[in-house]
């Protein structure tokens, strides 16, 4: 004798009733909520990282303008443009105009006596506060 495993609803039609529906659209809902907290937060962060690398890049711009002319640039626009230094080897950045932040705030740079300052204003955009990124 065989018997037949499979189980019919009433009326022939099988499917989720209401609750498993509900219990399902729940979880989702909880799962999108955790996923949204957490990635929130990141687009600060990536931008803080990518702002820090530009600033690597110019210090490295800025140390081979050193060693070709003895000296650190008055402005970043030496590192693009000739400002009549000797032996001056540029451009020393591949772009066509000087960085900016991830913010789309211009690059603070200082010359100092034996190096210099990078300073990028951070995610307030306000040079000298405290979310300031610097060399």
């Amino acid at each position: 004798m065989r018997m037949n495993r499979t189980r019919r609803v009433a009326g022939g039609q099988g499917g989720f009733t209401l609750v498993e529906v509900l219990l399902v659209v729940a979880i989702l809902g909880i799962l999108a909520t955790i996923v949204v907290v957490n990635v929130a937060g990141r687009g600060d962060d990536a931008r803080i990282k990518a702002t820090r690398a530009s600033i690597e890049g110019i210090k490295t711009a800025l140390n081979m303008y050193d060693v070709d002319t003895g000296r650190y640039p008055s402005s970043l626009d030496s590192l693009i443009n000739n400002d009549g230094s000797p032996n001056w080897k540029g451009p020393y950045l591949q772009s066509k105009s000087v960085p900016v932040d991830q913010w789309g705030t211009a690059f603070s740079y200082t010359a100092q006596e034996n190096g210099f300052e990078i300073r990028s204003a951070g995610p307030d955009k306000a040079m000298g506060s405290a979310d300031d990124i610097t060399n």
